[in-house]
């Protein structure tokens, strides 16, 4: 006896492929992060007051782990919340 051939799930869902996004510090060339530019680094805080993963703000890696130090610094001097009202 042939056993059943099994059924494939979702052979019909075609795979995306999603653009990488590109470092913005990379971009910028800047020579490094600073704690002082607060706009800068207000648009890698989520409105929650997290820091947003470098899969959703597009950084590389090195930028990503100047800009986590650098939140943090900010935090501790009081130029950022830890948490949002």
């Amino acid at each position: 006896m042939a056993s059943p051939t099994p059924k494939k799930r979702g052979a019909a869902k075609k795979e995306r492929r999603v653009k990488r996004k590109i470092c913005n510090f990379c971009a910028d060339k800047l020579p490094d992060i600073n704690y002082k530019d607060v706009p800068r680094l207000r648009k890698y805080i989520s409105e929650r007051g997290k820091i947003l993963p470098r899969r959703i703000s597009g950084n590389c890696a090195k930028h990503q782990r100047g800009l986590t130090v650098a939140v943090k610094r900010a935090r501790i001097i009081a130029f950022l919340p830890f948490v949002s009202e």
